[in-house]
């Protein structure tokens, strides 16, 4: 007579279960109390994530929208060009066409808006990194993200960063360009002033809210100059912008247009956690 080996749950599973007896987690989107094997959110909220697969498509609707920022914004600051050399607008040039996804879509109705409030506001920094990972992993399999060699978190000023911890922006960050293999740079940005949080704020408001409030640190061209000597001859930086919530495009365009003036040949691509839309 042979006897089975009995079978033992792995000691994560055991030690999350007995934590669960104290203090239940619950799933972010919806609120029910998470299984042990369940993760951030319950079985039926991840099975019904709204993933966008922008990262399958080079053009999207929210690369077009952020594509539409900046060329209105090249027609509001730069002289026209000759005729047969425009862009959108009548003699106007026109930026090459800049790569954008989100993970998942935004709304204020729906629960999912909640998994980039815990992030912002409520310390979850353990599940931001899980979802920057998974965010990773899409834009991995995306031949517009594969080729990324440095990776920007748009940045928080000093004094929200001391009083929250920490930018959920570089949490993001650092796990995609850990996926990606690209490096990482959460300091060639700064905010040189305090801004307004853009959550009430017009279309209008947002834009002037945080016109002019991003710089590039002295240090920052020489750290890109000395990455582009690394990439094979003919090919120039790709740079990933990466922040939270893409609603506008306001701020992820105002760290556009700062790196765009240090760095005019590269390619500089957006990502974010969720997009509001569609």
């Amino acid at each position: 007579m042979s006897l089975s080996r009995p079978s033992f749950l792995p000691l994560r599973t055991v030690l999350t279960a007995l934590g669960d007896l104290f203090i239940p987690r619950t799933c972010l989107a919806c609120g029910r109390v998470l299984g042990a094997r369940e993760q951030d959110l319950c079985l039926f909220c991840r099975a019904d994530l709204p993933l966008t697969h922008y990262w399958e498509l080079s053009h999207n609707p929210m690369a077009d929208r952020f594509n539409l920022l900046i060329q209105r914004d090249l027609e509001e600051r730069l002289p026209a060009s000759p005729p047969g050399e425009t862009g959108v607008g009548e003699g106007v040039p026109k930026e090459p066409y800049a790569w954008a996804a989100a993970l998942f879509f935004y709304h204020s109705d729906a629960g999912y808006r909640k998994i980039p409030q815990a992030l912002k506001y409520k310390g979850a920094v353990a599940a931001g990194r899980r979802f920057g990972r998974l965010l990773g992993m899409k834009l991995a399999g995306s031949p517009s993200f594969a080729g990324v060699d440095a990776v920007i978190p748009v940045p928080l000023h000093w004094r929200r960063r001391w009083k929250r911890g920490y930018n959920q922006a570089e949490v993001l960050a650092q796990e995609i360009a850990g996926v990606l293999h690209a490096r990482m740079f959460p300091h060639l940005l700064f905010r040189s002033r305090a801004t307004r949080t853009q959550t009430r704020l017009s279309v209008g408001e947002k834009a002037r809210n945080v016109s002019g409030a991003f710089r590039l640190r002295p240090h920052a061209r020489d750290i890109l100059t000395a990455c582009r000597k690394d990439l094979p001859a003919g090919r120039d930086l790709h740079l990933l912008l990466v922040d939270d919530v893409f609603t506008t495009g306001a701020t992820l365009h105002a760290c556009y247009r700062v790196l765009r003036n240090a760095f005019p040949s590269a390619r500089i691509s957006i990502a974010t956690l969720a997009v509001v839309g569609p």
